[in-house]
């Protein structure tokens, strides 16, 4: 069992970053192709915006559960929040939860698994910008500009109107696109809370609180789920675990770790999405189109120029 002496030493080992990182970021690129996916098995139209708010709810809720279950088995008690702790908590709950997903599950109704997976991944740009000019985290070097040039020409290049990928919609792209805004704010807030809160805790409560706002809205706004196939049943449940497992694991490395030297494995996001969506919803013209690899390439070489450790950093 990791303990409270030795957790700071456990998170910060190179074998336990590698693995935690590279699993989290398999689940979370995993969830660009299902979801889509879990639209087709419940019946969920690309205009249903209710029934998309309801299928995130239950998702996010689940997690929530899973993770304070997971919690308390672990410290052998109820995984409470310290004192002071709920005001972290709804921040985290309107940022990475209700504000990301609501954009999210509306745009990738209306994009591609493949576009949505580029384009999420200008969270890391986002998250490093906003650690520079906000939160004060990191330095802004000539690299990271570089990086950051680089990985916004490929989110631009996805978007080429007249090619495969298609053109710009607000309701679509520019959704997935603000989502990821809300994230890389999240990812920052991580940082700050965990210092005094269990990473763990934080993210089962603002998943639970988050995950129930978004059902209530669904259920009020005529939302509903249709559960005539099984595989639906067993997609929401595996959506759950992909929040619980990848959050809680990028909490815990965000908390014991600097920011930078996490967020690098950000670039398997893209890649996992863009090749899952391939092969799970047929998109190989657009994955493998000069189109789609320039901007998967670019994506990548970005997040991996922008936190390049150098003697200077």
């Amino acid at each position: 069992m990791i303990t409270e002496n030795n957790k700071n030493t456990f998170w910060t080992r190179i074998p336990v970053i590698l693995s935690a990182a590279f699993f989290a970021t398999f689940l979370w690129g995993s969830a660009f192709p299902c979801i889509k996916v879990g639209y087709s098995l419940m019946n969920i139209s690309s205009n249903d915006s209710a029934s998309q708010m309801l299928f995130a709810g239950i998702r996010f809720f689940l997690a929530g559960a899973m993770v304070l279950l997971f919690g308390s088995i672990q410290q052998h008690k109820p995984l409470l929040l310290g004192k002071g702790s709920i005001k972290n908590v709804l921040i985290l709950m309107l940022t990475q939860t209700v504000g990301q997903y609501f954009f999210f599950y509306i745009g990738l109704a209306h994009a591609s698994g493949v576009a949505s997976s580029i384009i999420e991944a200008s969270a890391t740009f986002f998250t490093i910008l906003a650690a520079v000019f906000i939160f004060h985290f990191e330095k802004l070097t000539p690299m990271k500009v570089l990086g950051c040039v680089l990985g916004f020409a490929g989110v631009l290049i996805v978007q080429i109107p007249g090619q495969q990928m298609g053109t710009l919609s607000l309701t679509g792209e520019g959704f997935v696109l603000i989502s990821t805004l809300m994230a890389s704010a999240a990812a920052n807030f991580i940082k700050i809370f965990s210092k005094n809160e269990s990473a763990v805790a934080l993210s089962g409560w603002q998943f639970t609180g988050g995950g129930l706002i978004m059902a209530v809205f669904g259920l009020l706004s005529g939302g509903k789920l249709t559960f005539s196939n099984p595989a639906a049943l067993l997609l929401i449940v595996y959506m759950a675990f992909i929040s619980a497992a990848a959050y809680t694991l990028w909490g815990l490395l965000l908390s014991h770790n600097d920011v930078s030297r996490i967020a690098v494995f950000g670039f398997f996001n893209p890649l996992v999405g863009v090749l899952l969506s391939a092969v799970l919803l047929n998109e190989q013209n657009e994955a493998f189109s000069v189109y789609g690899m320039l901007a998967l390439i670019l994506v990548c070489l970005g997040i991996i120029i922008v936190f390049r450790k150098t003697k200077t950093n």
